[in-house]
């Protein structure tokens, strides 16, 4: 009878402990690197180079299956502190009081990394005649001082718009002229139709020179020229691209982290290294975006016979 007790009350406990590590994480962890479902949540700006990642991740790895969201960016950060996910990809880190929130709600701290840099590419229709834009040209019209359309790749406050409210207003209110589509995809075929509007919309989404889909859509619109802010020589403009962001000449550039909260090695954590690493970071610079972990040099070499 003392046994049987005894095997109850350590039944009892570990059901407990389990459901205790449950309300922390969601759901308990039953996955790892190489195997299982984790639900993630992404900008939406973002979408085109991260659905790449993942068909080559569970192309490496068949029992791997990791569904996306995409959303926008301040809808990714609720879905992690309500425990929809474990693992987003937005474009900034945690802060000092979210750690601070995170490690005292979980025990442990999140991880958190920069794995690369995009560009909000400025964007018009091909019939459009002005596509040279300066800091203050841009300011005015998101400020609405000019009344020129401005599309947002959102209606929602993405990462996009949230760059640009904090980089080009300063933390002022867009205008009126200010609107918001439903997502990238929905702005880039509004300005393909308009010729008196502008967009803002994430480079990966119409900087690809290898997808056949991004080539065909610049048939329709072209990418805007925007003022070098930090080159020496003034009246200098450069459209968004991989070189124009690494050397610091097309002004609105921006990062992408991602945010994994596992206590263990799971799906999350391999994904995360998965996109830290070469092959990861190849793939983010074939897409024309800038790898933040690895740098791919290339180097003249000699060959002697």
């Amino acid at each position: 009878m003392r046994r049987a007790q005894v095997f109850l009350w350590v039944l009892f406990l570990g059901i407990v402990s389990l459901l205790a590590c449950t309300s922390r994480t969601g759901k308990a962890q039953t996955d790892s690197p190489k195997q299982g479902t984790i639900y993630i949540s992404v900008d939406e700006s973002f979408k085109p180079v991260i659905e790449e990642e993942i068909k080559v991740y569970e192309s490496t790895y068949p029992d791997a299956h990791i569904i996306a969201s995409y959303k926008p960016e301040i809808d990714c950060f609720k879905d992690f502190q309500n425990d929809s996910t474990r693992l987003i990809i937005v474009s900034r880190g945690l802060n000092t009081k979210e750690q601070g929130y995170y490690e005292s709600y979980l025990k442990y701290k999140p991880q958190w990394s920069l794995i690369a840099f995009d560009a909000v590419a400025v964007v018009v229709n091909q019939k459009c005649k002005d596509s040279i834009f300066t800091i203050k040209r841009l300011e005015d019209i998101l400020s609405g001082k000019e009344n020129l359309l401005a599309v947002m790749d959102g209606k929602n406050a993405t990462s996009t718009v949230i760059y640009l409210q904090d980089s080009i207003l300063k933390g002022k209110p867009f205008g009126k002229n200010v609107v918001a589509s439903k997502n990238s995809e929905d702005l880039l075929n509004i300005i393909t139709n308009r010729n008196d509007a502008i967009g803002f919309v994430g480079l990966n989404w119409i900087g690809d020179n290898y997808d056949e889909k991004q080539q065909n859509l610049l048939k329709k619109i072209k990418l805007g020229l925007v003022e070098c802010v930090r080159c020496e020589e003034k009246g200098l403009f450069a459209k968004p691209s991989a070189a124009s962001v690494s050397f610091a000449e097309y002004p609105l550039a921006r990062p992408l982290y991602f945010i994994v909260k596992e206590n263990a090695t799971g799906l999350g954590t391999g994904f995360t290294n998965f996109l830290s690493l070469e092959r990861g970071q190849l793939i983010f610079r074939r897409a024309f975006l800038i790898p933040a972990v690895m740098n791919f040099n290339k180097r003249k070499s000699n060959i002697v016979d």
